[in-house]
């Protein structure tokens, strides 16, 4: 399986998985059911799932009144960007055997 094809994959599901923690916490939330804990949503945002986590947030209208969350979640994607285009032109290469 090419490396490319499984990196997508995960980026696609871990940002769908970020989507949906965002809408279950509202749920549960308007429900007064217990939370999901603000942590696992920044960890979720922070192995890669951020840009799932801001669609999220702005789309259910959750945790935007939080600064922690409002300013958190965009820095965590500019890290994710950076560190990308900075993997990118690296002078290094990376080889799979």
């Amino acid at each position: 399986m090419d490396v490319i094809l499984v990196l997508v994959a995960y980026f696609i599901l871990i940002n769908l998985a970020g989507f949906l923690l965002m809408g279950i916490d509202k749920w549960k939330a308007r429900k007064q059911a217990f939370r999901i804990p603000e942590a696992t949503l920044f960890t979720v945002a922070v192995i890669g799932g951020s840009i799932g986590s801001i669609l999220g947030m702005f789309t259910f209208h959750h945790k935007t009144r939080h600064w922690y969350f409002l300013y958190g979640m965009p820095a965590i994607l500019l890290l994710q960007i950076g560190l990308f285009f900075l993997l990118q032109y690296l002078p290094v290469t990376f080889e799979i055997m």
